[in-house]
Formats: structure tokens, sequence, C-alpha cells
């Protein structure tokens, strides 16, 4: 590992320095600027170059130059006080040649130059989010959909990982710096929608593919004009918005993965898929009769077909008077699927028995625990070493539409956005190692051999669970924003300190987010295998045959349930947030702007969480009866069950379903100054005062239970009574924040800050319900007593700008984290689950390195390629609560500190691209490494120890082309997980207790695609 992690470092340092290695032959820009009303010279107009950040003032006679200018394509921006701001873009600088760029600006009642501005300062172009960059006041990253297009990335999510310090978790989840979705602020085009999602309070960035997408800007620090929780940082996706000419633009294309794609052993279930829009809720409806038909267990058969396609209109007009309407209406569908058949999930431990053993496989609670390689005779107990195949089929789609109107000094926009996203997914986990571990060379053929005796038939069996999972996704959202600028005359004291026009923003949005899991159903069953029982002849019993057959299988976790169960979860999440925004801009003696800004913000979400359980409820656990005769190659034992004489699927006794309702009301105002000391010196600081409200109500059926603890520590499975896990409190925190940009020379720029945020728990881990992704895996509970996190940050970034488009760049961070939320693993009434808990303290410190370089620039026969990378580097570490230390203790592992969860010890993203413009071709081979994550900490398990589980190294290359054909159409191909690592987690104990051992494990498959889409 220490190899890998050398080599791509070493890469990396050279591409830091490769950009400051050559110079060539400077060009230079001159123009005049003129009043366009009297077509006369405008005096002292600012001319910047949007790429470098250099600035001029034009001379009285409205005539500037920039002189030694680096060859390259460029972006003027011109700006004067009661002038509308103009962009002029593709400026072309040549070696040794002059460019003269003459324009004229318009008096400030015609705006709508300036809402085209906007789009290029945050648009689709590395250009204008470079000019971002260099700007903002906070640590900001970005990528464009330039750049998205390049990489062959799909969404946002997997966008993600294209930022320096950022990754994905789960798929769907922002995480900044090892810092998850708690940390971290995700936003659609600045407003945080709600979510349905049962684990988080996080937006599922997969729902944004990247056609509705301008740009993601990632905010790495926190300012108080900032949400307060935004401590790892702010992920804003930026979604495309109304363009400034008319456009018509479609893509369709087809998609083939290599491991689903063409498969005839596609896992789904009779009367399984996902139709055309994705839903199909009255279907899946409980039954009114009480009778439940559909098949309970899965089939193989063929994989769908993976195709995509979108569409965009859009334009504006221009109705005089300065007055002008745009519009936009974006639509996408994407029908996708993924498969997988050489899965583990393996649960294993370090047995306090046999400890010298190392990690053996965790079995259930029989009298005497089984002693390796043979365990002893007439035992019952089951072990959990499943080999997982799993397929899913998807279907997405959104529309997206926006309409905005100018009039003088205002601008107003509407914005609709609805997304669906649909999931039906089969999972088939079988345990058949279990008993080959504890009888070597098992023969489940063989009725006399060991293993399959009358004594040892029943010690580890062979086990299968079953379970089909429908999920409907859909997030609507409402936003309406304006930006005004309020007409005032320039007042101040001469030269000294002027005051500009001030400015006013604000947004009122409404959204809905909901899931739907109708008739999620699970089935387990055991296998006994074909026995020969020698009989008793002294006694008159003759030798016999007992046939192979099936018996119900029940996880412990799932006894109140029984084998069978059908559930319907509804989770429905609205919010409505309001924000105000006021910038009062100034300018000092030196000519650098400045500005004071306040701010008032409302966010309330409420959330409904309701959940009706249905099964066959064997209280007895489980159960030889009803039982069915049929080899291991059987599969229809699931579908027969209920057939057999079984208990039937009713929603109890035991009534055991647990519903909840929840509300958060985040209320806050803040005040900031961004304030130039001088020409190269900015200070930026301010405080966010914000108020937290959080309330659950739990709404128990009578038989429910929770997890509690008592005044000793011990973990306790008792009645949830109404009332006895509600959660209400609330919280204010004031937040500051101080920063600084230091520019000592035109190409560099040092930035450093201070900040103080906070962490919120979620939903679900404050409610004491019970949450599992299929039968046999992991269970979660929630814990209500968890409390707010506090974070002190502190960040430093040096950014070097050598020439257009090139850049190297460092930065150190570092976070104390009080009461920060980590999960645990723990046991009650004989079954084992993950919790949440509040940790005394943690920290995290990380370095970064970035770099971009355009190798057109040092050698012309290089032009069009472009390669780069950046990576990161964390150290996290979080101090144990006592009674976590004790617990430990007393399973035989001392330890006071573990990692931080999620947090990967280091994240390299390289990259290389070729533009070949004369034939309008594009290449990209973009490479992405994420690091060792600690994802569970250890547990003590009934006396045995359960150690740290890690996601371990793996990457991602990626490689893209793309070719234009004529004027208006391109064909693009990617190819994506070229690579195909195996995906893995592991059990990693202390050294002296044993080596690293698989957890989990699957492969994704490689993704490869072809598109064709046109413009006009």
């Amino acid at each position: 590992m220490t190899n890998k992690r050398s080599g791509c470092l070493s890469i990396i340092l050279s591409l830091l320095f490769a950009g400051v290695a050559f110079a060539q032959q400077k060009g230079s820009i001159r123009g005049i600027v003129y009043d366009k009303e009297f077509d006369a010279p405008l005096a002292t107009v600012q001319v910047t170059i949007a790429e470098t950040g250099d600035k001029i003032i034009a001379t009285d006679e409205g005539i500037y130059l920039f002189d030694h200018v680096a060859p390259g394509s460029y972006t003027l921006i011109f700006s004067k006080s009661g002038y509308t701001r103009q962009v002029q873009a593709n400026v072309v600088v040549s070696p040794g040649k002059m460019t003269e760029v003459e324009v004229s600006l318009s008096g400030e009642f015609t705006d709508m130059e300036e809402f085209i501005v906007e789009d290029i300062r945050t648009g689709d172009t590395e250009a204008g989010l470079m000019e971002l960059r260099a700007e903002s006041p906070a640590l900001l990253d970005s990528i464009s959909s330039e750049w998205l297009r390049q990489a062959g990335v799909t969404d946002a999510a997997s966008a993600l990982s294209l930022v320096s310090g950022a990754t994905v978790q789960d798929g769907k989840f922002a995480v900044v710096r090892g810092l998850p979705d708690r940390y971290v602020s995700s936003q659609m085009n600045g407003v945080r929608l709600p979510t349905a999602d049962p684990d988080k309070r996080a937006v599922q960035l997969d729902q944004f593919p990247t056609e509705v997408i301008e740009s993601i800007q990632v905010s790495k620090t926190f300012t108080p004009d900032q949400q307060g929780d935004a401590s790892g940082g702010a992920v804003n996706v930026v979604l495309k918005g109304i363009p400034d000419k008319n456009v018509i633009r479609f893509k369709t294309g087809y998609e083939y993965n290599t491991q689903a794609a063409g498969n005839d052993n596609f896992l789904t279930y009779k009367g399984g898929g996902v139709n055309f829009w994705g839903i199909d809720k009255k279907s899946r409806d409980i039954p009114s009769d009480g009778v439940f038909t559909g098949s309970m267990g899965v089939i193989g058969d063929e994989a769908p077909i993976d195709y995509s396609m979108s569409m965009a209109a859009g334009g504006r007009i221009e109705l005089g008077k300065g007055i002008s309407v745009g519009g936009l209406v974006s639509s996408y569908y994407k029908k996708d699927s993924s498969h997988f058949d050489n899965g583990i999930d393996d649960a294993l431990w370090v047995d306090s028995k046999y400890r010298g053993d190392g990690l053996t496989p965790q079995y259930g609670n029989p009298d005497s625990p089984p002693d390796p390689p043979i365990p002893a005779v007439g035992e019952d107990f089951k072990t959990s070493l499943f080999d997982v195949t799993e397929s899913s089929e998807e279907v997405q789609w959104g529309v997206l539409s926006a309409i905005g109107m100018e009039i003088k000094n205002h601008s107003l926009q509407a914005l609709h956005m609805h997304t669906q996203v649909t999931e039906d997914k089969s999972i088939l986990a079988e345990d058949t190692r279990g008993k080959a571990y504890y009888f070597p060379g098992y023969d489940p053929n063989d009725p006399k051999g060991l293993g399959n005796d009358p004594d040892n038939r029943f010690a580890a069996p062979y086990l299968r669970t079953e379970t089909l999972k429908y999920t409907e996704r859909e997030t609507d959202t409402l936003q309406f924003t304006g930006d005004h600028t309020v007409p005032f005359s320039e007042a101040g004291i001469n030269d000294f300190f002027t005051i500009l026009s001030p400015k006013i923003d604000w947004t009122v949005a409404m959204s809905f987010s909901g899931l739907n899991e109708p008739d999620k159903r699970q089935f387990g069953s055991a296998w006994y295998a074909e026995s020969y029982d020698e009989g008793s002849p002294v006694y008159g019993i003759d030798p016999e045959y007992k046939p192979a057959y099936y018996g119900p299988y029940t996880p412990a976790a799932n006894f109140l349930l029984g084998n069978a169960s059908r559930t319907w979860t509804d989770i429905s999440e609205k919010s409505n947030q309001y924000f105000l925004n006021l910038k009062f801009p100034f300018e000092q003696w030196s000519g650098d702007k400045g500005y004071v800004k306040l701010g008032l913000f409302t966010d309330k979400v409420d959330r409904k969480y309701d959940q009706d359980s249905y099964g066959n409820y064997r209280l007895t656990g489980d159960s030889a009866i009803p039982t069915y005769e049929g080899s291991w190659d059987d599969y229809s034992y699931s579908d027969e069950f209920l057939d057999l004489g079984g208990p039937t699927m009713k929603d109890g006794p035991p009534f055991v379903d647990v519903d909840y309702e929840g509300e958060q009301k985040i209320s806050a105002w803040y005040y900031m100054a961004d304030l130039p000391l001088c020409s190269f010196l900015n200070v930026i600081g301010g405080a966010r005062y914000e108020t937290t409200k959080l309330n659950v109500i739990n709404d128990p059926e009578k038989d429910a239970k929770w997890v509690t603890t008592d005044e000793n520590g011990n973990r306790l499975y008792v009645d949830l009574l109404p009332g006895d896990a509600d959660v209400a409190y609330c919280q204010d925190d004031v937040l500051p924040s101080l920063g600084f940009v230091l520019r000592p020379f035109s190409k560099i720029t040092l930035r450093g800050s201070f900040s103080e945020t906070v962490a919120r728990p979620t939903f679900k881990e404050l409610t004491p319900i019970q949450q599992q992704e299929f039968l046999g895996d992991d269970v979660f509970i929630g814990n209500n007593a968890l409390q707010m996190s506090a974070l002190k940050n502190y960040d430093l970034r040096l950014d070097y700008t050598p020439y257009n488009g090139g850049l190297v760049s460092v930065s150190w961070f570092h976070k104390d984290i009080e009461d920060p939320i980590e999960y645990v693993q723990d046991l009650v009434n004989a079954f084992s689950f993950t919790t949440p808990l509040n940790f005394p303290e943690g920290k995290l410190t990380g370095f970064e390195v970035e770099t971009r370089q355009h190798l057109g620039y040092f050698w012309d026969v290089l032009k069009g390629i472009s390669i780069g990378g950046n990576a990161t580097f964390i150290d996290s570490e979080v101090t144990l609560p006592e009674s976590e230390r004790t617990r430990l203790a007393d399973a035989g592992v001392e330890t006071t500190s573990r990692n931080m969860m999620n947090a990967p010890e280091y994240l390299y993203n390289i990259y290389t691209m070729y533009d070949i413009e004369r034939i309008g071709t594009q290449i990209g081979l973009f490479y992405t490494v994420k690091g060792d994550t600690l994802v569970a900490g250890a547990g003590n398990v009934n006396g045995n120890y359960v150690p740290d589980v890690y996601a371990t190294e793996y990457g991602t290359l990626n490689f893209s082309a793309s070719k234009n054909i004529g004027k208006h159409f391109n064909i693009t191909f990617k190819a994506k997980n070229l690579l195909n690592p195996e995906i893995e987690e592991v059990y990693r104990p202390p050294g002296y207790l044993g080596n690293d051992e698989v957890r989990t494990s699957y492969t994704k498959g490689i993704d490869f695609s072809i598109y064709i889409s046109g413009t006009w």
C-alpha cells in the first residue's frame, strides 16, 4: 500500500511543478471602451481577465492595455458603476502579437446583459469557474458541465469524485474531506432539498443527471451566509438556467454492463420489474381482503436493456425598454440495471473461548459454543457466511423547467423540478460455507457423511434468504428567486470611500420528497441434507434414510415477524425554505471593492414515517414445520410455503410496528463583511446565529420493542410505550467565521479561515425502529439520547495560476469535533445490531494538493492536451466513551481511540484530456482512488470481540471519446469502471488477534455506452 501511495504521490508532485518549469513568448490585449448611448470613450472602466484575475482601469480616453499576456483564450469582463457589466469571451492571444478588443457599455437601465454575465461567471466553462474560485470568500472547488461531459460521468454523485478531497458514500451522498453527509450541506441552486431516504438527512446526488447540471460547486470552508452544518463544506448542484440564445438539444444512447447485459440469470420474481414510468404503487397496495398473493422468492430471467434519452429547449426574447424574458424546459429518461453474483456477506468475530484461532464465524446462541473444526455432538446453531447474488432494475426520469424576467434593475426567476427514481431489487443470500467450515470436506450428497448424521445434521445447516425490494423515490421542488439592485446615487468621502448600489436577493422554495416501499418481501429457509440414521437394532429401531427437506429460518433480529414477512413503508418529507440577503457593496481608496452582507434564513422540515408489517409470527423461533422435501437446487419452497399449512400472513399479534412524525426547524440570521484592507489583502468575517428545534413523536403499536440502556450501561430490549423514546430539544448556536485572502503577487493567492459549525443527528438515528437491508443482514437501531456535535475548523490554501488555465494548489485543514456521532456494534436479545453514540471528541487533519496543466502552453505540438490530478491525505481520530472502552475491554481488547467513520485515509484523482479542435474530437481518461475507510466500529457481542470494519482501497478508471459530426451532431463513447475491482469491506482486528478477513465483497462490472446528440 505504501508503494501505491508513493507512486501516485510522485506522479501528482511531478504534475504540480510542471507548470512552473517553462515560459513562452507573451502577447498583449489592447482596446477602447465606449459609452453605447453617446458613442464616446468611457473613462475609468475596470477591465478584468477572468482566467488570471488581472485587473486594469481604463484611462480617461477609455483606453486599456494588458501587456505580457501568455498565449491562450481569455474572457474579458468590463465593469463600471452605473453601467451594465459586459463579458467578451474567446479573446485569443497569440505569441508576440497584440489582440484588439473594443466594447460598448450600456447604462444600467438595460439589464439583460447582467443576466448573461451571471450565467458565464458560474456557468459551464472551466474558465468561468476558475474565476469564481479566485473571487469566492470561501475555499471553493468547482467542476463544469464541460468537464462532466469529458469525464464520462452520468450524475452529480459520480461527478463529485472529480473534486479534490470529495467522494460519495453509498453511491449517493457527499463526503468532503472525509466528513460524511451530516457535516456537508448538499443543495440544489443553493437550496437544501428534503429527502425521504430512511437513512440520511441529505440530498441523494444520484437523482441529478449531468444533462441538467451546469456546474457543481464545493465550498470547503464555512462563511456566515452558508448553513451552519457546512462543516466539511457545502455541495451546490447548479442547474442549467435560461440560455443566452435559443437552443434545442437532444441525446439518446445505449448502455451495456458486462455483468448484467445478456445475463439469463438476472434475478427478478413473478410480477417483478419496473414499468416505463416507474409508478406502480396501486398494484402493490396492501390487499383489502387480507389475502396475500404473489411470489415470495426469486427467479432467473433475461436482463433488461439499458438506454437513456434527454431533450432540452430554451431561449430568450428582448421585449424592449429593458425588458427581457426567457425560459428553459429540460427532460431526461434513463433505464439502468446492475447485477453481481460474486457477493460475500460474512459475520465474523474473535471468539472469547478460542481467541488463538483469530476471526471465526459468528453463530447463534447454543448452550455451548461450537468447537471448530468439528462441533460437539447434538448442537443446533447457525452461522452467517452468505454468498450474495443481487440484481437491480431502475428507471430514472425528470423534468426541469425555468422561466425568468428582467426589468431594469430587477431579475426574477421561477424553477420547477420533478424527479422519479424507481428501483426493483432482488437479493438471494445463501450460507453453505458455515457447514463446510465446521465439517471440512463436507458433502451434502453423502447421507452418511460427517455433518449429515443425526447428531450433527442441525449444526450450521445451509441457509437461504430471499428479499424482494421495490422502491419509488420522488422529489418535487418549486423555487422562486429574485435579484434586485437598488438605484442609489454614489455617496462617500471624496475618493477615499464610496458606497455603491445595494443588492437584494431572496429565495422561496417549497419542496417535497417521498419514498414508497410497497410490499418488501423477505423469506428465510434452512435446508437439511439427506441423513442416514443407523438406528438401534438392540431396541428394535431399524436403520433409515431421512430425506432432505426445507424448514423455516428466522434470524434472531426478525423473531417477532417470523421467517416470512411483507412490509409496506411510506416516508414523506416536506420542506419550506426562505432566505433573504442584503448586500451593501463599497469601493475604497485603492479602487478595490468590498461589501457588508446581512441575511435571514428559515428551513422547516416535516417528516412522516409510516410502516405496516405482516408476517407469519412464529414466536417459537426456527422450526422444521411446515417442511418441504427437496434438494438444495430446488427454489420453490418460498412460493409453496403458505400453502403447506403454516401460519398465515397477518399484521399481528404481536403488533410491532413503530411510526413516527418528526419536525426540524432551523432559523438563522447572519452578518458578514469582505473588507479590502489594501489592494492585496482582504479580511472576511462575521457570525451566524442559528436556532435548531428538533422533535420526534413515536407512535408504537402495542407490542413494539425498543433498545434502551439502564443506569449501569446494560442494553435492554423492552416494550416501547408512547412517549418513551420521543425527542424534543432546542439549541441556540453562535457560529463565528474569520478569514483572509492575501494576493502578494498577481498569480498567487493565499487563503486562510477559522470557523465554528454544528452537526445534527438524523431522524433515523433518533428513532428506535429496527431497519434491515435484507433478511439476515445487519440491523440498525436508533438512539434517542443523541446530541448535536460542535466543530472548530481551520483552513489554509495556496493557489498559484502560472498561466491561463494552469493551477497549482496546496491546502491544509484541521477540525476539532465535540460529541461526534459514531456507530458501534452491540448485542441485545441474542441478536447483534449497529447503533449511533456521541463520542467525547474527535479530530481530523489533512492535506490536499492539486494541479491542472495545459501542455500546449509548454510545447505547441501538445496543444489540446491537458493533464492534472489531486490528492487528499487524511488523518482522523475519535476518543471512545468510557462505556465503549469497558465493553471492548470485557471482550479482551484495550483501546481508547479509533479512526473516524467514513474518513478515507487518502483520495487520488488523475486525469488527461485531449481536445483535437481541428477534427472536433475530445478524448479523456480519468482515474480515481479511494483509500481505506472505517465504516463500522468495533464491538462486544456476547463477550466476543467484533473488530472494526474497513472499506478497502479501490480505483476506478473511466474513458470517454466524442466526435462532432457536421455542425449539429455529436457521437460519444464511454467506458466506466474499466478495472472492475473487487469492492471489499474487511474486519481489521489488532495484529495480535489476526489478519484482515473479508466482511463484504462484490464487483460492479464494466459499463460501456454510446450516445448520439444534436444541438440547434
